[in-house]
């Protein structure tokens, strides 16, 4: 199970990811598509690096409105590249835009991003969907989303198993949080 029970705790960045937000139910369109830059932009480098960026993601990506990303152009892109504050590699700013393009294009027959998760829980079978079955979906999808990159990205929303270790305190108040859910 997660490691990051291990070692995040305590930790000046890893610790209030890990303790408030990793695992942890997310309905609101900017937190996932905030979740889902800052999981791309992770590919090849570590997660302290992003949790370090985070606040120059958010300054660049206009706080992760989906609709501004969703409209950038050539100088925007240029303007991206050129930013110290965050990842400055062409494909992963090119993925966020297209991402954010698609985000808001699921609104009209989905309700938006959180319902489109929602509505793709499970298979055409009506099984819960697996790793493998969602990073078919995300590929389909979204731009940048390998197998990776989609697990951490579920799983950092409790979508997927494997966040935190059964004996984590955090996973005991996800357990908290989900039966509270199911009883309103």
């Amino acid at each position: 199970m997660s490691g990051y029970c291990d070692f995040a705790p305590g930790h000046p960045l890893h610790g209030p990811y890990h303790d408030t937000e990793y695992g942890f139910p997310q309905r609101d369109e900017s937190v996932l598509f905030e979740r889902l830059l800052l999981e791309i932009n992770q590919a090849g480098l570590s997660w302290e690096t992003i949790l370090r960026k985070r606040d120059g993601f958010r300054r660049a990506y206009d706080g992760f409105d989906v609709d501004k990303v969703a409209a950038y152009g050539a100088r925007d892109v240029a303007r991206l590249l050129a930013d110290p504050g965050i990842i400055r590699n062409r494909l992963k700013v090119a993925a966020a835009i297209h991402n954010a393009q698609v985000i808001r294009g699921l609104r009209a027959p989905h309700g938006g991003f959180a319902r489109w998760l929602d509505a793709n829980a499970r298979d055409e079978h009506g099984t819960v969907r697996d790793k493998a079955s969602w990073v078919k979906l995300f590929k389909r999808t979204f731009r940048f989303t390998g197998g990776e990159i989609t697990g951490e990205f579920l799983m950092s929303l409790g979508i997927l198993p494997g966040a935190h270790r059964p004996d984590c305190p955090v996973a005991k108040k996800l357990a908290r949080i989900r039966r509270a859910g199911r009883a309103a």
